[in-house]
């Protein structure tokens, strides 16, 4: 470790006598071999927290989605049809903006490919599932070898998975959302109170 700091503040010294004495540098071996693997590092590691960033994103639109549905959607048959034509859209239209999709480097960044949103009403619950389809993450240098050799013992299902996404896209998030059925917000009465 010593020789590894002497090395180095010695390379440090004649750059500094050489940037006195008016000569210009030359180019360390370091950062011409291997800048170019710290940025490949650097990309590869931001495409993988790219997944992290969609499913934390999903998590907060699919809770703004069931949440205004549970707000604004109707108990009465008759505004069934504008909770699936108007209110289901705006709620589409609003979650497609938060996640990225009209926007053209967020949606990259984030390998989105397709997303819907699904209402199912039930006599108790409303249960609301976000879907979301990405396309392949575009690390070519890790998808260099078959997932059967990446993926063996005692990496199991979950590296399929992200192998997966990392290299074929095509992969659905899911989140699902439970809220009750209720027509407008009611004022919370204690009781015994009129």
């Amino acid at each position: 470790m010593r020789i590894a700091f002497r090395a180095i503040y010695g390379r440090l010294a004649r750059a500094s006598a050489a940037l006195k004495a008016g000569r210009s540098g030359q180019a360390m071996t370091e950062v011409v071999l291997l800048f170019p693997l710290f940025l490949v590092i650097v990309f590869m590691t931001a495409k993988i927290f790219a997944i992290l960033v969609l499913v934390q994103k999903l998590e907060i639109a699919s809770y703004y989605a069931a949440r205004r549905w549970q707000l604004e959607s109707h108990l009465s048959a008759d505004w069934a049809n504008w909770d699936e034509t108007t209110l289901k859209k705006d709620i589409e239209k609003n979650v497609r903006g938060y996640l990225g999709f009209e926007t053209p480097a967020v949606s990259k960044f984030l390998n989105l490919k397709d997303m819907k949103i699904e209402v199912v009403r039930t006599q108790v619950w409303n249960v609301i599932t976000l879907t979301v389809t990405t396309n392949p993450a575009g690390v070519k240098i890790l998808c260099k070898y078959p997932k059967q050799a990446v993926c063996t013992y005692p990496y199991g299902a979950a590296c399929m998975n992200g192998h997966d996404y990392l290299c074929q896209g095509g992969k659905q998030l899911e989140v699902i959302k439970y809220v009750p059925n209720r027509d407008r917000p009611i004022q919370f009465v204690l009781p015994g109170l009129k």
